[in-house]
């Protein structure tokens, strides 16, 4: 039986080839629990559950994502009746999405697929440890200005 290639230690030790793996591991197991629509779905679901009723710019500068991929995606969520475009009542130039029932429905079930992901991908970790690793993840984050995906 041949033994496991291990990647050199000079490699394991930076933090950003270590990320670079996890990501492509936890890219993996989302796409084996969800289409690769439904990873935008869920992103521009859950700005509009948390954020609230938002114009297609500002869930742009919020998920990190270009004016074209946006458009797309919230013309494809309203034409499926997931989301709602209308008049703000604040300024009536403006038009703000908000997600309809279907819609938060739609995200309660990707949000069990993610958790699924969230799941397998962390197995090695407890409770108390992912949330470490959260933490950690977000300051490293925090520390960049974001970009575009």
């Amino acid at each position: 039986m041949a033994e496991e290639q291990t990647a050199p230690a000079r490699l394991r030790a930076l933090a950003s080839w270590q990320a670079g793996r996890v990501a492509t591991l936890g890219a993996r197991l989302t796409a084996a629990h969800m289409a690769l629509e439904a990873r935008s779905d869920f992103a521009v679901l859950a700005a509009l559950d948390e954020l609230g009723a938002l114009s297609q710019a500002e869930i742009g500068r919020s998920l990190g994502l270009d004016r074209a991929n946006v458009n797309r995606i919230v013309t494809r969520l309203e034409r499926e009746g997931l989301l709602e475009r209308a008049a703000d009542p604040h300024d009536g130039r403006r038009l703000v999405l908000t997600a309809t029932a279907a819609g938060g429905d739609h995200l309660r079930d990707l949000e069990r697929r993610a958790a699924r992901v969230q799941d397998e991908l962390l197995v090695a970790l407890d409770a108390e440890e992912r949330e470490q690793l959260r933490l950690l993840l977000d300051r490293v984050l925090a520390a960049h200005p974001a970009q575009p995906a």
